[in-house]
């Protein structure tokens, strides 16, 4: 009988160590640490550069707009729209699911981007 309990305990132990090094450290905490990344886009000279971005579900996308005109980050099915961003300001947006996001301009639809989701 004592042999199993040893072998029960030490298994328990075990376990707890495999699960704490997962999640302190290991392949768990890296994971949430990707998920956490961000990137930006800069909105210069009437365009997004880069025009297309491939991320992590998960990601961040930040726009920045560096002209000296007012512009927006409007997706045609509406998931995300920006308020009209005026130089240097920023507008965010977490991409959380797969897929393909098309964005453009509302105030000059020539500009358009695409961010890809994995």
């Amino acid at each position: 009988m004592k042999s199993y309990i040893g072998t029960a305990v030490f298994c328990v132990g075990l376990f707890g160590a495999v699960a704490s090094a997962m999640i302190h450290g290991g392949p768990i905490a890296r994971a949430a640490e990707q998920k956490s990344i961000a990137q930006s886009v800069s909105i210069d000279n009437f365009s997004f550069t880069p025009k297309e971005i491939t991320v992590a579900a998960g990601t961040t996308i930040t726009w920045v707009n560096r002209d000296d005109v007012p512009h927006t980050v409007v997706s045609p099915d509406k998931k995300f729209r920006s308020k009209a961003l005026d130089t240097d300001d920023q507008f965010s947006f977490t991409f959380t699911d797969a897929g393909t996001y098309n964005y453009f301009c509302s105030v000059h639809p020539m500009m358009t981007g695409k961010i890809i989701v994995k």
